[in-house]
């Protein structure tokens, strides 16, 4: 049997507001029993937190069902590295890797990984730059982001994401980051595991071409976009070509028993 990936974020929800159809898609994905696993980018909130928030939709996971770059790259950090963690994230999602031992703010200098993800609003000159200060020391920390997503859409409009400040990191500091979220490989290859299943028996769906649509596809995985959230009809002229397009996620059921069932 076929498997599904979906992303939340302009897929399922965009803001606070459901995605219109988006909770009987899903229902009609858990009735009948399709192996799915809901992956994100989002570092904003704990795992907690985004199952409570679907929950409030009408969409009703667990967290084990739902793969973040915080799970990954606390498995990661505990299988690579020894020493104090500095933490670039918002408070709520500190809970992630509480399992791990964490730098006093503004106190600690001689750490061994910094973990970058979406701080918003809170990034300042002065965060930017003390996560700076802190790679440039000897020995070099790791860096580790989660994700390199370049930006998202909020009910105010557009958003930078924290690729664009790991992008600047990276460019100060000539330190190579390891991503851990979308589009990395090793992100991709992670779902794949915890669903046990080949590459090419998975579909992936998203609204984000790079992250989403191209991320999958480099991993085997077939990606089919949805025209909502972030995407723009530019998109489909950057040389990137999914293997459906949709109007959203409400579309999936028709097209699922369409064009995969036996």
């Amino acid at each position: 049997m076929n498997a599904l990936l979906f992303d939340l974020d302009g897929v399922l929800y965009q803001g606070e507001q459901a995605i219109d159809g988006a909770p009987q898609a899903v229902q009609w994905v858990q009735q009948h029993n399709i192996p799915h696993l809901f992956l994100t980018n989002t570092t904003s909130r704990p795992r907690s937190a985004l199952v409570n928030k679907l929950a409030g939709m009408g969409i009703h996971i667990t967290e084990s069902q739902l793969l973040t770059p915080a799970v990954a790259a606390c498995q990661w950090i505990q299988d690579n590295v020894s020493g104090d963690i500095a933490l670039f994230l918002p408070d709520a999602t500190h809970a992630e890797f509480s399992q791990l031992p964490l730098a006093v703010p503004e106190q600690s200098e001689h750490i061994s990984a910094i973990v970058v993800g979406d701080l918003g609003e809170r990034w300042t000159f002065a965060s930017l730059n003390r996560a700076f200060r802190l790679l440039m020391n000897e020995p070099r920390p790791a860096l580790i982001a989660l994700g390199m997503t370049r930006y998202w859409r909020a009910e105010d409009g557009l958003r930078l994401d924290a690729g664009p400040f790991v992008s600047a990191l990276q460019y100060a500091t000539g330190c190579d980051a390891v991503v851990l979220g979308k589009p990395a490989l090793p992100f991709y290859q992670a779902a794949l595991t915890i669903l046990a299943k080949p590459a090419d028996e998975v579909y992936m769906i998203g609204d984000d071409i790079r992250g989403d649509i191209d991320g999958a596809q480099q991993a085997g995985i077939k990606a089919i976009l949805v025209r909502t959230g972030k995407f723009q009809v530019s998109d489909l002229q950057l040389g990137i070509t999914p293997h459906a397009c949709l109007n959203s996620v409400a579309d999936l059921p028709r097209w699922w028993q369409q064009h995969t069932a036996p």
